[in-house]
């Protein structure tokens, strides 16, 4: 008869304090995965091929019978391609677009089908595989700018339509700008851990409890638009926090708004009828316009969006719950004195280059006779006391093209100092706006670099 010698007490304790260890790990591990994009929503989700109300993927049923590059072009605006792969000044799908990260710089790279410096010799299987997988023909990691954790969720026709688009295209010939990414963020291969975690390989599934409307709005938001990747703050791991989803988040150097149904700091205030047209058009009335990285997504891609999908995408957004936007407050739509002696002039300098450069177009109450799109007031960045949004259009300028009318608002940023345009951020923001932000030279020089901006 044998026995079992009982175990140390160091043993015990050795084993113990691994258990503990092993169940806090993964603790923190599902904590820092966290909900999907849809979790919020509840109700049964089942796979695309078990649904019976309709397809929510593919195109709009007025382009069903258009060929498969004219809906893959389609789509191809629905994802945003263009604008993240299109360099200002440059060839279009080219690449060479800046991703200023706090731990490095990333270009986007060439979609057209150049064989060499494109996506030319890409099978079905290898397109498929780099848009969802994040894995290049090479078999290297993508990095997480590209957004293959959304485009996870596109199917496979898709995914295939937008390829037949771009190999319809002319060739060109770009080769790829490296990054400056250090150690140990230049190893790729880390990169597969990451995936693990926070982009497993699935597909969009529609949601029996919710309507069609519902779903097709919620493929477009998360599978094509990516709607997250900009509006989602982000943990530390630099994956999509879902408990504060759509909450407003910074992206390349521009504050992309809380988007959420939060009615002082989101949507949740605005009607039907202004939300279907920032969607269409990127401006609203008594909202303001959408400028940088929004105003290229919406003229780029939204806009070429038919009718339905907009308003299916504007049902999705309505039922995302509220999150309160830190550091934000609600917005003031009230017109500021019409005299410059009269209201809020805290900076003095500020004051002097707004009479110089702005008052001309915005006039001292905010309210432009020249067109909508130029009137400050209730606009959501001049309500912004960090004065993000503010500062990127005076140093970028602004291009809108509009039913509501046309701006354009000439770059400031090579006429005027850092110190200048922190100065006049202050102003603008503290005249028209709840809360003056208090920018200074440091600040603006550092929002330049992430928007690559000169």
């Amino acid at each position: 008869m044998s026995t079992t010698k009982p175990l140390s007490r160091g043993k015990r304790v050795v084993i113990t304090v691994a258990i503990v260890g092993a169940l806090v790990t993964i603790g923190v591990l599902v904590y820092l995965i966290g909900p999907g994009p849809v979790d919020f929503a509840g109700g049964k989700r089942v796979a695309i091929a078990s649904y019976t109300n309709g397809d929510p993927t593919g195109v709009p049923a007025a382009l069903a019978g258009e060929t498969l590059v004219k809906q893959g072009e389609y789509l191809a605006r629905a994802a945003d391609c263009i604008e993240c792969h299109t360099a200002k000044g440059g060839d279009a799908l080219a690449g060479g677009v800046p991703f200023a990260l706090p731990f490095g710089t990333l270009y986007s790279t060439n979609i057209t089908p150049d064989q060499h410096t494109g996506i030319g010799a890409y099978t079905d299987a290898e397109f498929v595989r780099a848009v969802r997988r994040g894995v290049r023909r090479d078999g290297a990691r993508l990095y997480p700018a590209m957004s293959f954790a959304s485009y996870r969720y596109m199917s496979d026709a898709d995914a295939l339509a937008i390829k037949a688009y771009l190999f319809s295209l002319a060739p060109i010939e770009a080769p790829p700008r490296p990054s400056s990414l250090g150690f140990p963020f230049n190893q790729r291969w880390a990169i597969g851990a990451w995936d693990l975690l926070f982009a497993p390989d699935s597909r969009f599934e529609p949601n029996v409890e919710r309507s069609t409307e519902w779903n097709r709005g919620a493929y477009l938001a998360e599978a094509l638009a990516h709607c997250g990747e900009c509006h989602t703050p982000r943990n530390f791991a630099f994956a999509l926090d879902n408990r504060r989803k759509f909450g407003g988040a910074v992206t390349a150097g521009w504050r992309a708004y809380n988007i959420s149904g939060d009615r002082s700091t989101g949507i949740g205030a605005w009607d039907d009828a202004g939300l279907l047209a920032y969607l269409a058009t990127g401006h609203a009335e008594g909202h303001g316009s959408a400028g940088g990285p929004m105003g290229e997504a919406v003229d780029a891609g939204l806009k070429h969006l038919a009718r339905d999908d907009l308003e299916a995408l504007r049902t999705y957004l309505r039922t995302v719950p509220p999150t309160v936007e830190r550091d934000s407050a609600p917005i003031v739509a009230q017109a500021a004195p019409a005299s410059h002696d009269d209201g809020v002039n805290a900076d003095d300098r500020g004051k002097m280059v707004y009479a110089g450069a702005c008052a001309g177009c915005h006039r001292w109450s905010g309210e432009s006779f020249v067109t909508p799109l130029a009137t400050l007031t209730g606009a959501r960045a001049v309500n912004d006391a960090r004065g993000t949004n503010v500062a990127q259009i005076v140093i970028n300028g602004a291009r809108r093209t509009t039913p509501a009318g046309a701006l354009e608002m000439p770059a400031f940023g090579h006429g005027y100092s850092d110190n200048e345009i922190a100065a006049v951020t202050n102003f603008v923001t503290g005249r028209f706006g709840t809360t003056a932000a208090r920018l200074n030279g440091a600040d603006v020089a550092e929002l330049r670099r992430q928007s690559g901006s000169p």
